[in-house]
This record gives structure tokens, sequence and C-alpha cells, in this order.
């Protein structure tokens, strides 16, 4: 990929804290070259408390064409952009950024889509079925409005903030798309339990859902990319359950970025 590198190869970051953890730049700037652009995806560390900043400085410079968000700064960035689709509206957070004809940022997101990409290609419907999510942050709230807009019967949401946790289950029951209710970290009783938070990318992290009560009937699902396979669902796949990792997961968010990115009539700066 980097012998196409030259001074024409338009850039977009990758910008998170941390950000070791991302395969996005790989995996998109394969992409790019898969399509024929000449595009590049850089990591960016970046501190919360200098979010603005570094958005504000790398938007002086003409080249920059988009920005990937991650954690812990999707609903930050949200509020960085001028315009959003319909959907990061309602969820008030963005994944990815592309420029407006002005400079400025539009925003989507698509990690929820992708996940139930995903899990449709792993042969699991949501349609009618009860699911547990863990985790109400930028992730976890796009998954949880793509599973409600997708059919399922039923889902109960945790998050170790009480408050975020109850302001995305009253959000999100103001749909009326399926019952939605607050949960725990047991998944006995549900089809789906997916985990949406940041635990078990480091070392001695606890499970972030209780596998003692996993089945082989459930499908186990877990954002984490690295390790690319996570000890839940290591504990999943010994118990017979079903799995989606976060990479399944990024295989599927990277076309909905990409496409999004490239789209005809996304301006260049």
């Amino acid at each position: 990929m980097l012998d196409q590198l030259n001074g024409a190869t338009r850039v977009h970051y990758i910008v998170g804290d941390p950000i070791a953890q991302v395969r996005s730049p790989a995996g998109v700037t394969q992409a790019f070259v898969e399509q024929g652009h000449n595009a590049i995806v850089i990591p960016a560390q970046v501190s919360p408390k200098d979010l603005s900043r570094w958005l504000a400085g790398v938007s002086f410079a003409r080249n920059v064409d988009g920005i990937i968000v991650t954690v812990p700064h999707k609903f930050a960035c949200f509020e960085l952009c001028t315009t959003s689709s319909e959907r990061a509206g309602f969820l008030r957070a963005v994944n990815t950024m592309r420029r407006n004809a002005d400079g400025s940022w539009h925003g989507d997101m698509f990690d929820g889509l992708g996940y139930v990409a995903a899990m449709r290609q792993k042969g699991c419907e949501p349609a009618g079925k009860r699911a547990l999510l863990i985790g109400a942050g930028g992730a976890g709230t796009a998954i949880a409005h793509a599973l409600l807009s997708a059919g399922v019967g039923e889902l109960a949401i945790h998050d170790a903030d009480p408050v975020r946790r109850d302001s995305l289950v009253q959000r999100l029951q103001t749909l009326g798309l399926g019952r939605v209710s607050v949960g725990t970290d047991n998944p006995r009783g549900f089809d789906i339990a997916l985990n949406a938070t940041p635990m078990s990318m480091k070392d001695g992290d606890p499970l972030p859902i209780d596998a003692s009560h996993f089945s082989p009937a459930m499908l186990v699902g877990c954002v984490v990319t690295l390790p690319a396979v996570p000890p839940m669902i290591e504990r999943a796949r010994a118990t017979g359950c079903q799995t989606i990792t976060g990479t399944d997961m990024f295989a599927q968010v990277r076309e909905l970025m990409v496409g999004f990115l490239l789209a005809e009539g996304a301006c260049r700066p």
C-alpha cells in the first residue's frame, strides 16, 4: 500500500484514546486501494481534552477528507459535526465523518448497522429475539438502535454508569419498536448476548457478561478487536455458542464507512 503513497494521496484519520488496538488504518486503506482511490488512514491518539483543538487543526489541511472515530470520542465528535445523518442525530454519536462543501464535517454512525449485518451473516436474524446488550457508550448506543430497527422483541441494556444506561433506555423507548428495559450482566433466558464495552482489551479484565449462564442456543458477541478472540468469546465457544467477534463486526462496518467516505458527491476541501 505504501508504494502508492505520494503528494496527491488523500488523508483520513482514525482518532481515539487509546488507539493501538484499532485495525482501521490497514483495513480501510486497503479498501481504498481496491477501489482505485489514492488515500490512506492514519491513527491519531488524542485525549478528550484536546479533541476539539485537534480537529480544528487538521481541518485546515486541504488534503484531509475524512475521520473515523473510535472510543471515547463518538459522542464528542457528534457535537463537532455541523451536519449529520438522521440516525446519528438520534444517537448523538458518530463513527465516521466526511467534509461538507464549506469544509465543515458531516457525520454518520455505522457500528449498529455493521453489527446486525455480521449477525445475519452468521445466520442469526434478530427479529423476534430477546437480546442483552452490555454497554451504553457510542458503539452500544448504535447497536441498540440497530437491533430495535431489525425487529428484536426485547432488548435489555446494562451499563456500569446507571445515568447513561437509563438515558439510553428512555430514548429508545420513544421509538416504540420493541420492549426496552434495564438489564444485568446475567444472560440467562436471552437469545443474544452482546458486549459493546472495551472490557477484555486489557489482561485481567473481568468478563463483561456472566459466562456461567451461557447456553449453546445463544449467540454471543463482542466488539473488541484486540485480542482477536477475547476470553468471553473463548468461554462462549467452549459452551457451544455461536459467536461474533469485533473482527466480524469490523469487516461489515468497514464497507459502510468506505462507501460513506467515497460516496458520489462527497466534498473535497
